[in-house]
């Protein structure tokens, strides 16, 4: 077994695995998801060959295991190959005697492998089984994407899977589908199917294949609303209104919250030079921002966020709005916010 290390990267397990310098146990934890399952994917596919699986390659779920089972696992020997991988997935369901789990790791069984999935949440930093994982094994913890980080990402993911994106195609696709980065793989693994390596993802392809419309996603309505454009700002929410379960409300509002926010950044910000990075945003949309700017002061802007937050709380019946649907909530938004 390789030497222990913990807070581990993509690039640290792709490393161990390669080289067969793995570690006792690795405990994939944090909020995102899709980091977690693709990292378990890649134990399950590249640690034991593959006419080994059936007796030295073990999958079990939480909700289906206790801590002793998954111990008495762990401590079991390999019958063909170097090791054995035993992958806990859903590890979050096992809600008691982690401590058999600290105990085992004082002297984990050298020739097995122990990974733990322990999804939309994080292991307690303080437990035992936590400290003795980071002590002997890796840690490898993925938080939410910020919504500022998301374009780039899917422009990183595009790029890996031998295509480019339009900067645009990559913000649409972020404002519509938010920072859910396994939803977003699923969507583009629509787009390249129809396409041939080395293509280019336009706004074009991506309204074919993915069903986001080019004029109207939250992206175009946040632009009409910079440019105070109330005829366009109607059309994209009667559109938003007539189909609320491919625009739901509580998709749209944290987007406009965050577009306010970009703006009063820009706004405070003397050096303008350096407000495209201050905004987390990329160059290529700082003139659309420029006109927003010259349309809002921060004072209406600050009345646009209380908008939002009043709007919020109406959508989700904490402040009564009788039979009132969302797209109604949504029309009354806009309405308030371009006037």
């Amino acid at each position: 077994m390789a030497k222990t290390e913990s807070n581990g990267t993509d690039k640290q397990i792709f490393q161990d695995i390669k080289e067969g310098s793995l570690k006792p146990v690795y405990l994939l934890t944090g909020e995102e998801n899709y980091y977690i399952d693709s990292v378990a994917e890649l134990f399950e596919k590249r640690v034991i060959a593959p006419e080994f699986k059936d007796f030295d390659q073990t999958v079990v779920y939480g909700r289906d295991v206790t801590m002793q089972q998954v111990v008495g696992l762990a401590n079991r020997f390999p019958m063909m190959s170097p090791v054995q991988l035993v992958m806990v997935k859903e590890a979050q369901m096992i809600t008691k005697d982690w401590e058999l789990l600290a105990k085992y790791l004082e002297h984990p069984q050298e020739k097995t492998v122990l990974v733990i999935c322990y999804r939309n949440k994080k292991l307690n930093k303080n437990t035992k089984a936590y400290k003795a994982i980071a002590k002997v094994g890796m840690v490898y913890e993925k938080n939410k994407l910020y919504d500022s980080e998301v374009p780039a990402w899917v422009a990183r993911a595009v790029n890996k899977k031998g295509y480019t994106i339009t900067e645009k195609g990559a913000m649409m696709i972020a404002e519509s589908l938010g920072n859910n980065l396994s939803n977003i793989a699923n969507e583009l693994s629509k787009i390249y199917i129809s396409l041939p390596q080395g293509s280019v993802i336009n706004e074009e392809i991506i309204e074919r294949n993915v069903g986001i419309s080019r004029e109207y996603n939250v992206f175009e309505l946040q632009n009409a609303i910079g440019r105070r454009d109330v005829v366009q700002c109607m059309r994209i929410v009667n559109h938003f209104a007539a189909n609320p379960k491919n625009n739901p409300i509580q998709m749209i509002l944290p987007s406009l919250y965050g577009y306010f926010i970009k703006i009063m950044l820009y706004l405070q910000e003397p050096d303008k030079k350096k407000a495209a990075s201050v905004m987390k945003i990329s160059p290529y949309f700082m003139r659309d921002y420029e006109v927003a700017a010259r349309n809002y002061t921060l004072g209406k802007l600050a009345t646009c966020i209380g908008y939002l937050y009043e709007t919020d709380l109406r959508s989700k019946g904490v402040r009564n709005s009788g039979s009132v649907t969302d797209g109604e909530l949504l029309k009354e938004l806009i309405f308030k916010i371009i006037h």
